[in-house]
């Protein structure tokens, strides 16, 4: 009875592992067949519709950049025509630009830059204007797209000292910086100082100034914002102010007094006195004695020469031995004489309104001269004067109702430049 039962439930355990097993693989089975049925897609979502405007731009292909530098007569067919412009499509560019600027006109020097794509066509074209903007000429849609856009400079301030051993250029250049510095800060005094005749050694300056960089490489220089010369133990400071209601910039001391005077000390940036004003001098051609009505400043051939003050032009030609000659009448009854040019400047002519500053022509060694010089002449009420002994009224001065702003805005200034030279190199401007 015992080995009966005993076969039994040996039977029945048998009987349970073998339907686990089946089970198993009937499970597995099951998976497998599953897993290889297509799934039932969902219909698509309906999405809005979405401005393209707002989409994120696809990466584009990257360009080659071409550089053009524009020679003399060169025009737009001539740089678009190695890039198979067709005579239709640069006259099409030409048409669609021209509300924007003139192609018709760019200059010799300036430069243009030709954006490639790597299958040779052409995406965009910038053209340098001038040192702040440039013109982009958009031509990835069927019409071009042109602007006039600024170049992104980065401007930093920095402030420089300097004591003069030699000339004004060469004390710019020691504190590396470059000419230009140097020439608009002549600029600025040029109705106090004459930086032929006034420079001594020993003399200072401390200049706050703008400079301008583009991708980490410098650019140029903005302006001076301040500055401060010590002239033979006078010390002149100016601080740069823009009227908020038109715009105009112009320098003042910090009392708001104008550095302009009626007269520029100097009709040249820079050279040397080679013969003063007299009533008698000996004549270096003539041999004989005579008066000499003018101050002559020895300087290389092609030295721009300044109008000393806003004035007309009533006189540009040859007038026997004064050669080459520039006449110009200003306000108060004052003339000036401008002598033995080499070339007259563009636009000056009988008639011609010129500004203080502006160039009227170039030195040289027309008529009675000796060598390349400038003689420069002025005339007061019908007599000559000497123009280094004659005082000049000043400008008006900045205008009251501004000079509370003006101060404020220039207090800073006035700081760094009284500071000590000794600590001006710790103070920081960015740079």
């Amino acid at each position: 009875m015992k080995t009966k039962i005993h076969s039994y439930k040996k039977k029945r355990q048998q009987g349970s592992r073998l339907f686990l097993i089946l089970f198993i693989l009937f499970s597995l089975s099951v998976f497998l067949l599953l897993s290889f049925i297509p799934k039932e897609k969902s219909p698509p979502q309906k999405k809005e519709a979405t401005p393209i405007e707002e989409k994120e731009p696809s990466p584009s292909s990257p360009l080659e950049t071409n550089h053009v530098f524009i020679k003399r007569g060169m025009t737009l067919t001539d740089i678009l025509s190695p890039y198979h412009f067709s005579p239709k499509e640069i006259h099409k560019i030409r048409e669609e630009v021209q509300p924007v600027y003139d192609l018709s006109k760019i200059k010799a020097g300036k430069e243009m830059r030709i954006y490639c794509l790597p299958d040779g066509g052409v995406e965009r074209i910038e053209y340098d204007m001038d040192e702040e903007k440039y013109l982009c000429i958009d031509l990835k849609e069927e019409s071009c797209q042109a602007q006039l856009k600024k170049f992104p400079f980065q401007v930093k301030e920095k402030m420089i000292l300097g004591v003069i051993q030699d000339n004004l250029i060469s004390a710019i250049n020691e504190q590396g910086e470059k000419v230009f510095l140097a020439l608009s800060l002549a600029e600025i005094f040029a109705w106090d100082i004459d930086f032929y005749i006034d420079i001594q050694p020993g003399d200072s300056f401390k200049i706050i100034f703008e400079k301008k960089f583009l991708d980490g490489e410098f650019k140029g220089y903005g302006n001076i914002l301040a500055a401060e010369f010590i002239n033979q133990g006078k010390k002149f400071q100016a601080f740069r102010y823009t009227y908020p209601d038109t715009g105009k910039s112009d320098y003042f001391d910090f009392q708001g007094n104008s550095l302009r005077k009626e007269f520029l000390k100097s009709p040249l940036k820079f050279g040397r006195i080679t013969s003063r004003f007299s009533h008698s001098r000996f004549h270096p051609i003539l041999k004989v004695y005579r008066p000499h009505h003018g101050v002559d400043y020895g300087a290389p051939p092609g030295t721009p020469v300044q109008s000393t003050a806003d004035g007309t032009v009533i006189f540009k030609g040859w007038k026997g031995g004064s050669g080459r000659m520039v006449k110009i009448r200003h306000r108060n009854d004052y003339q000036t004489y401008y002598l033995h040019l080499s070339r007259f400047a563009r636009g000056i002519r009988r008639g011609a309104s010129v500004k203080s500053g502006q160039v009227i022509g170039y030195v040289g060694s027309s008529g009675l001269s000796t060598g390349p010089h400038l003689d420069y002449r002025i005339k007061y009420k019908g007599r000559f004067i000497n123009p280094l002994a004659w005082r000049f009224k000043s400008a008006e001065p900045l205008r009251k109702e501004f000079l509370s702003d003006f101060q404020k805005k220039t207090h800073k200034y006035l700081i760094h430049l009284q500071a000590p030279s000794l600590f001006i190199n710790a103070l920081t401007f960015g740079i």
